[in-house]
């Protein structure tokens, strides 16, 4: 092949850049190679689609963390529901819909007595009890300390570590209440009076998450 052709044939494959003053010296040209360039081109594109991409998956993200925390907070109160509140008072009145003019259903005689709200209004609760029973009741009447319930006929040991062979401290007797302290993995920490234990968790109602009672 002649020179000239030689030079064609390069030409079609490179591209030369020039300019009267490059940082190659006052003028001149710098020989970028075709394959070189279309290759430069095609990571620039793949970097901004990998950008745009994540940028993409983040505004997902932060979209379903925001829709998930919204649907946590669409209550009245702002609280989670299902979650337990206890009795305030010693009389509380559980009525068949959340007002003053729907049905008395019966009287709650138990102040402390735990109970899970299942729904809610802005002024009155729908509370599950410890006998699976569903009434409504005001919210003044509610307090939200944790207090759990012995509901088996068969006492209770509180012990003084969270373990079964844990020295005893005391008994909790069928129905009784006990404070809510904490609980670590399946066992609770109540206290009865004056005295303080470690209870299994799924021996006392008041701890257990999920819904306790049928809707009707």
């Amino acid at each position: 092949m002649k020179q000239s052709e030689k030079e064609a044939a390069r030409s079609r494959r490179d591209i030369a850049i020039c300019s009267k003053g490059t940082r190659f010296g006052q003028g001149g040209c710098a020989i970028w190679d075709v394959r070189v360039m279309i290759e430069w081109k095609f990571k620039a594109q793949s970097a901004l689609f990998t950008a745009l991409m994540m940028a993409s998956a983040l505004s997902v993200i932060t979209s379903s963390a925001v829709r998930a925390e919204d649907v946590e907070r669409q209550t009245p109160s702002g609280l989670p529901v299902p979650r337990y509140v206890s009795l305030k008072y010693n009389d509380a009145n559980a009525r068949s819909g959340p007002g003053d003019d729907h049905r008395l259903l019966w009287i709650y005689h138990v102040r402390g007595l735990p109970v899970q709200v299942v729904a809610e209004t802005a002024e009155w609760r729908r509370v599950c009890d410890p006998d699976g029973s569903l009434s409504w009741v005001h919210k003044r009447l509610t307090d939200g300390r944790r207090m759990t319930m012995r509901t088996k006929p068969q006492p209770l040991a509180l012990r003084s570590a969270p373990k079964s062979d844990a020295r005893i401290e005391a008994y909790m007797t069928p129905r009784a209440l006990a404070s809510l302290d904490r609980c670590q993995k399946d066992w609770c920490r109540v206290k009865v009076e004056d005295v303080t234990g470690w209870v299994p968790a799924s021996e006392v109602w008041g701890i257990d998450e999920k819904p306790q009672c049928q809707p009707r």
